[in-house]
C-alpha cells in the first residue's frame, strides 16, 4: 500500500502537467481531489460532451442561497486533471475536503455580530498580527525573498511552473512546504485545522476501503499535512460534535476573467489566458503568442507584419537571456511587445491583457444537469431565444415589431426586476417605441442570484410576478410603485401590471401631496407608450392616469403660493416634466385644462414668482398669449412698483432654459434692458448673482448674442425701433445741434446739412 501526496498550484498549467504525468506512471487505483465532497455526484458529469471547462462547481444552502462558494476549473487545472484521469482509465475519484454541511454551519457560527452592532473598527494593528495576515495570504513569500523573487507567485512560477527538469517534482515541493511550515508559527486557523483532519480521514477511508495506490491531490500547503498522520482519535475528537446544514450542488459555466484577481475572485490567477496558452502550447517559444497578439491587432485594424512577430520574439529570448530564463515568459514577452508591436503605447498593452492575458473564456455545462427549477426555466429560455450566455460585451439591437426580437425584450427586462443585470439597456436614436438597443455581459454570479429568487417561483414569469407584488406591497409612495410600473410593463406581466395600478390609484387618492402625484406622472406617461408595440392593456393605466392629471390640475394652483425660492425651483422642474407629458399624451381635453391651470399660476398675484414667470413663458410658447399680452405682462412686472427680487425671479422663471425670446423680441429686450440699467446700485448688487445664474443656463451661442446686442445698443448701433424720438422738443433739440455737429466733424469737412431734416 502506498498514498502519493501531490502538491499542487491551483490552477497552475505546470502543477496539472505534472499530476497527468505523474498519474500515467503510477496508474492509481483512487485518486482523492481537493474539493468538496458534495461534489462527488457530479464527477459523473466530468466527460459529458457538453461539460467545457472553464466550469464551477456551485454550492449553495437552499435556506440561504446567497452563502454559497464556488470551486472553478479550468482545462489546465491540476484537480480537472485528475478528475479527467480518473474518469479515462475508470477509477473512482473522491473530493476529500471537509463537506460543506460543517463548513457553512461553521461560518455561520463564526459570522460577525449583525449589522446595527457597535464597533469601533478604529483600534490599530498589532505589527506581528500584520505579519500573521501576509503569512496567511502569502506564506510562499519568505521562499521567494530567500532566492531573490519579489512575491511568492513569480517564484513558484519560475521553481515549479516553468521547470525543465520535473524529476521528483512533487518530493521537492513537500520539502519546501515542510520547511516553510516549520519555519513559521502555528496558524491559528480552526477551519484550516478541521479541513485538514478531515483529508486524513478520506485517506484512511481509502486505505480501509482496500485500495493500494492512493493518489492524493491537494494545495501545496496541505501537502505536510497529509504525508504524517497524527492519532486517528485525534482528528475523529476534532471532527466530533459539528453541526451540519443543508447544501445542494450543481454545474455552472465559469469565465476567465473570473478566474484572474483583477475580477476580485480572491482564490484567484493574474493570467488565466496566458496560462491556457501554456497548456495548450507548452514548446511555444513566443512565435505562437506573437501571432495571437499580431492576429488581434489586425483585427482592431492595427497593422502589424511578419517582421513585427519575427523581431519581437527575438527581443524576448534576448531578455530571458540576460534574466538568466531558459525560455521567455510572459513578462518578456509583454516587455517585447510593448517595444515592438505596441510603438510603446501602453494602452495597445491594456488591449492584449483583456483579450489574450486574462480572456473572455466561458465555458458550458449540460442542460441535462439537475439545477434549481427558476435557474433551469432561464436556461430554457436561453436556449429557446437562442441568447447564449457570453462573457464578454455583445450589443443586441432588438425590432419590437418582431416577435423573437419581443420575446428577447421581455426576457431581459424580466431578469431586470429580480435585479439580475445580464443586459443593459442603452440609449437609441430617434422617438420611435420599438427598437431597443441593450448590452449584454453574463457574469457566472447570477446563478447566484438567479437561485436566491427562486423562493418566489419556479418560472422566471411566476417568480417576477410574486417579487414585484411584494416590493409594490412594501411600498409607501407614489414614486418607488410608479417606477416598478415603469419596469413591469416592458416585461409583460399582466397580473402585475394590474396589481400596481390599483396599489396607484389606492396611494394617489389616499395623497394630498401634489408633488408626489408631480413625481410619478412622467413615468407612467412614459409607461403608456407601450401600448402600441405591446400586447398590454393601457386602458386602465390611462384612466388612472387622467385621474391623477385631474387631481393635479386642482391642487397645482393653490401649491403655488407663498414658497420660498427651493420649493419654488422644485415645482418649475416638475412643470417642465408635466408640460412634456401632456404634449406625450396628446389629448386635446387635456392639453386645454392644462392651460388653463398655467394661467391660473401665472394671474396669481401671490404666485411665487419663479413659477408665475415659467408658466408665463410656457403659455407664451404654446400661443395661448399673443405678443400683445406678453408684453403687458413683462411691463406689469418690470415696473417700478414691484419688488426688483421678485421681477428678478419672474425673468428667471420665464427664460428658464432659453435666452432665444430676449435675442429675437425687440421690446422684450428694451423691457429687460431698460429695467436693468433702472435699477438703484444696491438692488444691483443684490439682483447680480440671480442674473448671472439666470443667463448661466442659456447656451453658449446665446450668450454671445446676447452680449453682441448690449455691445451695438451702447455703441448706439441698435436697430432704430428700439428709439422712441416722439417725445423730444424740436427747438430745443436745434440748440444743441452746432454742438452735434461738431463733434461729428460735420462742419469742419463743409458737407452741408439741412438741419431741419435731421429733427421730426
Amino acid at each position: 500500500m502506498s498514498i502519493h501526496i501531490l502538491g499542487i498550484r491551483h490552477h497552475g498549467p505546470g502543477s496539472a502537467r505534472n499530476v497527468k504525468t505523474f498519474l500515467e506512471q503510477l496508474q492509481p487505483d483512487i485518486v482523492l481531489v481537493e474539493g468538496p465532497q458534495e461534489g462527488d455526484d457530479l464527477l459523473r458529469w466530468s466527460q459529458h460532451s457538453e461539460l467545457k471547462p472553464p466550469v464551477a462547481i456551485l454550492a449553495f444552502r437552499p435556506d440561504k442561497p446567497a452563502h454559497a462558494v464556488f470551486y472553478p476549473f479550468a482545462e489546465f487545472s491540476p484537480e480537472w486533471q485528475a478528475i479527467q484521469h480518473g474518469a479515462t482509465h475508470s477509477i473512482p475519484v473522491r473530493f476529500m475536503d471537509l463537506p460543506l454541511v460543517y463548513r457553512f454551519a461553521f461560518e455561520s457560527e463564526q459570522a460577525p455580530p449583525a449589522e446595527g452592532l457597535e464597533s469601533t473598527g478604529t483600534a490599530p494593528v498589532e505589527e506581528e498580527n500584520v505579519e500573521a495576515l501576509q503569512d496567511h495570504r502569502d506564506p510562499l513569500r519568505h521562499l521567494a525573498e530567500a532566492a531573490g523573487f519579489n512575491d511568492g507567485e513569480r517564484w513558484w512560477d519560475q521553481m515549479f511552473e516553468q521547470r525543465v527538469n520535473n524529476d521528483d517534482i512533487f518530493e521537492a515541493v513537500g520539502e519546501a512546504m515542510r520547511s516553510l511550515r516549520q519555519a513559521l508559527p502555528e496558524r491559528a486557523d480552526p477551519m484550516e485545522k478541521l479541513r485538514e483532519a478531515y483529508m486524513r480521514k478520506m485517506i484512511r477511508q481509502a486505505e480501509k476501503d482496500g485500495h493500494q495506490k492512493i493518489a492524493v491531490v491537494c494545495g501545496a500547503w496541505h501537502a505536510p499535512a497529509l504525508e504524517t498522520m497524527p492519532k486517528q482519535k485525534d482528528d475523529e475528537a476534532l471532527l466530533k460534535g459539528l453541526t451540519k446544514v443543508k447544501v445542494e450542488t450543481t454545474w455552472i459555466p465559469w469565465t476567465y476573467d473570473r478566474l484572474s484577481f483583477a475580477s476580485g475572485y480572491g482564490a484567484g490567477i493574474l493570467s488565466p489566458g496566458w496560462y491556457h496558452h501554456v497548456w495548450n502550447f507548452p514548446n511555444d517559444d513566443g512565435t505562437q503568442w506573437m501571432t495571437n497578439v499580431a492576429r488581434l491587432f489586425r483585427s482592431r485594424d492595427i497593422d502589424t507584419s511578419v517582421a513585427h512577430i519575427i523581431e519581437a520574439v527575438r527581443l524576448a529570448e534576448s531578455l530571458a537571456s540576460l534574466r538568466g530564463k531558459s525560455k521567455a515568459g510572459l513578462d518578456e514577452l509583454n516587455e517585447a511587445a510593448l517595444a515592438v508591436l505596441c510603438g510603446g503605447e501602453p494602452i495597445l498593452l491594456e488591449l492584449i491583457r483583456d483579450a489574450l492575458i486574462v480572456s473572455d473564456t466561458i465555458g458550458t455545462v449540460p442542460s441535462a444537469i439537475p439545477k434549481p427549477p427558476l435557474l433551469q426555466d432561464v436556461e430554457k429560455t436561453q436556449k429557446r431565444l437562442r441568447m447564449p450566455a457570453e462573457a464578454g460585451i455583445k450589443e443586441l439591437l432588438l425590432d419590437l415589431r418582431e416577435s423573437l426580437h419581443l420575446e428577447r425584450s421581455i426576457f431581459l427586462h424580466r431578469l431586470l426586476l429580480l435585479e439580475i443585470t445580464w443586459g443593459h439597456l442603452q440609449q437609441v436614436r430617434g422617438k420611435g417605441t420599438f427598437k431597443e438597443q441593450w448590452q449584454l455581459r453574463w457574469e457566472p454570479e447570477y446563478s447566484i442570484r438567479i437561485i436566491e429568487k427562486g423562493n418566489w417561483g419556479n418560472t422566471l414569469e411566476e417568480a417576477v410576478t410574486q417579487y414585484v407584488a411584494n416590493e409594490a406591497g412594501e411600498a409607501a409612495t407614489l414614486g418607488v410603485v410608479s417606477g416598478l410600473l415603469e419596469k413591469v410593463i416592458p416585461a409583460e406581466l399582466p397580473r402585475a401590471t394590474q396589481a400596481l395600478i390599483a396599489r396607484i390609484d389606492g396611494l394617489a387618492a389616499a395623497t394630498g401631496d401634489v408633488l408626489q402625484l408631480l413625481e410619478v406622472l412622467p413615468s407612467l406617461a412614459t409607461a403608456s407608450r407601450y401600448g402600441n408595440v405591446r400586447q398590454t392593456d393601457q386602458e386602465m393605466l390611462l384612466g388612472i392616469l387622467q385621474s391623477m392629471i385631474a387631481r393635479v390640475y386642482v391642487s397645482l394652483p393653490p401649491a403655488c403660493v407663498s414658497i420660498d425660492e427651493d420649493a419654488a425651483t422644485v415645482i418649475t422642474v416638475h412643470l417642465h416634466q408635466l408640460s412634456d407629458t401632456i404634449a406625450l399624451l396628446d389629448i386635446p381635453e387635456q392639453r386645454q385644462a392644462w392651460y388653463e391651470t398655467l394661467q391660473q399660476i401665472a394671474d396669481h398675484s401671490q404666485a411665487a414668482p419663479l413659477v408665475s414667470g415659467y408658466s408665463t413663458r410656457l403659455l407664451a410658447d404654446a400661443k395661448v398669449i399673443d405678443d400683445e399680452e406678453l408684453e403687458t405682462r413683462f411691463s406689469r412686472t418690470l415696473s417700478r412698483a414691484e419688488n426688483p427680487a421678485a421681477a428678478a425671479s419672474w425673468i428667471e422663471g420665464f427664460l428658464k432654459g432659453s435666452g432665444s425670446l430676449l435675442i429675437l423680441d425687440q421690446r422684450l429686450w428694451s423691457l429687460v434692458n431698460h429695467w436693468v440699467r433702472d435699477l438703484q446700485e444696491p438692488d444691483f448688487v443684490a439682483l447680480l448673482p440671480l442674473m448671472r445664474r439666470t443667463f448661466s443656463q442659456f447656451s453658449h451661442a446665446e450668450r454671445r448674442k446676447i452680449g453682441e446686442k448690449a455691445r451695438q445698443q451702447d455703441a448706439g448701433t441698435a436697430p432704430a425701433a428700439a428709439f422712441d424720438t416722439t417725445a423730444l422738443d424740436p427747438t430745443r433739440a436745434r440748440q444743441g445741434l452746432p454742438v452735434v455737429l461738431q463733434l461729428l466733424g460735420l462742419q469742419r469737412s463743409g458737407i452741408a446739412t439741412d438741419e431741419p431734416a435731421l429733427l421730426p
